[in-house]
């Protein structure tokens, strides 16, 4: 008898993120505002006749990027979504255009995990899914470094008992 197969239907993904991911975000954005806030401001020290334009500018750049570090991973979080199952790697991103994505087991080439000198100060990973798709690889961004490891030694026990070349 020919079985067929179900296909992998595109569902939300059930796993939030490690609440940890949230101070990581807003870390990565003080560190991508601060440093410009701070050169204008020592220029506007430096510079007395640019003063009120330097220090203009800095409040221009400062106060949204505040804005942003704060709110935005916050939005982040409630967004972010993952789930493993026998079948496929389920993740949805974004917060104004949102992309979920799907890696069915049989398509998954390579799992890496990723621990950038932020995130280890975190306690947190990446997990990358790499496939054959064009759109790139499959990211699951803000676990914690042990769930991490673990979910990628489960995805390469999953994907090495999965039929299929991985094409």
């Amino acid at each position: 008898m020919n079985s067929i197969e179900a296909p992998v239907r595109l569902r939300p993904p059930n796993n939030t993120l490690d609440g940890r991911v949230v101070g990581w975000w807003r870390t990565q954005w003080l560190l991508l505002v601060l440093p410009v806030v701070a050169v204008l401001v020592v220029l506007s020290v430096l510079v007395a006749p640019a003063r009120p334009w330097l220090l203009l500018s800095a409040a221009a750049v400062g106060v949204p990027g505040l804005a942003c570090a704060v709110f935005l991973p916050l939005w982040w979080f409630r967004v972010h979504r993952w789930e493993v199952t026998d079948d496929a790697v389920y993740v949805r991103t974004g917060f104004f255009w949102q992309e979920w994505r799907i890696a069915p087991m049989s398509r998954i080439q390579t799992v890496d995990t990723v621990r950038g000198p932020l995130e280890q100060a975190f306690r947190l990973a990446t997990v990358i899914v790499t496939t054959a798709s064009s759109k790139g690889a499959v990211k699951i961004e803000g676990l914690d470094h042990e769930l991490a490891a673990s979910l990628a030694e489960q995805l390469t026990r999953i994907t090495r008992a999965t039929p299929g070349d991985a094409t």
